[in-house]
C-alpha cells in the first residue's frame, strides 16, 4: 500500500505548525508561550508525526530540543509551505494593485533610528494598504530571522556573507565620528582615531561591527581607549553629544545622515587602516519568492540607500 499521500496529508495540518514552532524556539515550553498552546498537546503532536514518518524529528538535550537530520528536512517543507501561502494570499489580495500587504524587516539599530523610519513613511504614501513590521536586533539576530522567515528583509552592517542569505544590495560602509556642530575636529574632512581619542567619546558595546573595527584598529596601533560611556543603545551614544560640546563617538554615515543633514550633527570620515571593512548589507533568504509588497520595498529600500554617499 502506498501510504505517500496520506503522510502528505499529515504534514499539513495544526501538527505542523507547532512542530515549525518548536524548531525556531528550540524547547517545547517557549512554543508553548508563544503559540498560547498547552505543551502536552505540542508534544502529542510532534509524537503523532515521529510516529507517521517513523522517525525522530527531534534530538533532546539539556539545552533544548534540536531537529535530527529528518527534521531538518521537515523545517525546510514547512518553512516553504508557509512561504508559499503567504505569498499565494498576498498575490491574490493585490491582484488589481497593491491595495494590502505586509513587509517584516529586521534591522540593526543603526538603521531604525531615522533612516527606515522615514523610508517607511514614504514607502507608505506610495501603497497605503502595505503594512510594514520592525524589529530592531544585533546583527546575528537579523540574520537568523531572516534564515527562519521571522522577517522577509535583513538590514545590517556586515564583514562577511552567511550561508543561505540572499545579498540583495551591497555598498561599503566606513566608519566616521559623529559630533556637535562647532566641534574643534568638525572642520576636517577626515581625521585618525589618535585625534579622535583626545575627547571624550561615548562608544557602543563589542557585539556591534562599529565597536569591532574600532578595537581592532586601535589595538593596531596600541592606542589607550577609555571610553567615558558605553552602551547597547544607540540613542544614549548620541544624547551624549547632546550633553557633552566636546564629545564624539564612532558610527556610519547612515545612522546620523538625517543629523547632519539638518545641522544638529556633523559626521567626519576616520581614515586609519580597516576602519572601512564592513558593508550595509540587504538579505533575505536564498529560493524563497518574495510577497509583491516585499519585492516593492526592497527597491524602495535599494533607492534610498543609493542615496546614501561616502563623504
Amino acid at each position: 500500500m502506498n501510504r505517500t499521500p496520506l503522510i502528505a496529508r499529515q504534514l499539513q495540518d495544526t501538527a505542523l505548525r507547532y512542530f515549525l514552532e518548536v524548531v525556531r524556539c528550540g524547547s517545547i515550553s517557549e512554543a508553548s508561550a508563544r503559540l498560547s498552546v498547552a505543551g502536552s498537546a505540542i508534544s502529542r503532536q510532534i509524537a503523532q508525526l515521529e510516529d507517521v514518518l517513523g522517525t525522530a524529528l527531534f534530538e533532546r538535550h539539556a539545552r533544548g530540543m534540536v531537529p535530527s537530520a529528518a527534521g531538518e528536512l521537515l523545517a525546510t517543507h514547512a518553512l516553504k509551505s508557509a512561504h508559499d501561502a503567504e505569498r499565494v494570499v498576498q498575490e491574490i489580495q493585490s491582484l488589481q494593485g497593491m491595495r494590502r500587504g505586509r513587509v517584516r524587516i529586521a534591522a540593526t539599530e543603526g538603521f531604525a533610528m531615522e533612516f527606515l523610519p522615514r523610508l517607511i513613511s514614504e514607502f507608505h504614501q506610495l501603497h497605503p494598504g502595505v503594512q510594514c513590521h520592525l524589529s530592531v536586533h544585533a546583527p546575528g539576530e537579523c540574520t537568523r530571522r531572516v534564515l527562519h522567515s521571522d522577517a522577509d528583509i535583513g538590514i545590517v552592517m556586515s564583514r562577511h556573507t552567511e550561508k543561505d542569505i540572499k545579498v540583495e544590495h551591497l555598498q561599503p560602509a566606513p566608519l566616521g565620528a559623529a559630533m556637535r556642530q562647532g566641534h574643534p575636529l568638525s572642520r576636517f574632512r577626515q581625521i585618525s582615531l589618535s585625534q579622535l581619542l583626545a575627547y571624550p567619546i561615548a562608544l557602543p558595546e563589542a557585539d556591534t561591527t562599529v565597536r569591532q573595527l574600532f578595537d581592532i584598529a586601535c589595538s593596531r596601533q596600541r592606542l589607550a581607549v577609555e571610553p567615558t560611556l558605553t552602551s547597547n543603545y544607540i540613542g544614549a551614544l548620541f544624547g551624549f553629544l547632546r550633553h557633552r560640546e566636546d564629545g564624539v563617538t564612532v558610527c556610519g554615515l547612515i545612522s546620523v545622515r538625517n543629523q547632519v543633514d539638518r545641522g544638529e550633527l556633523a559626521f567626519v570620515r576616520l581614515r586609519d587602516k580597516g576602519l572601512d571593512l564592513r558593508n550595509i548589507e540587504v538579505q533575505t533568504l536564498i529560493g524563497r519568492t518574495q510577497p509583491k509588497a516585499a519585492q516593492a520595498f526592497l527597491e524602495h529600500l535599494r533607492e534610498g540607500l543609493s542615496g546614501v554617499g561616502l563623504r
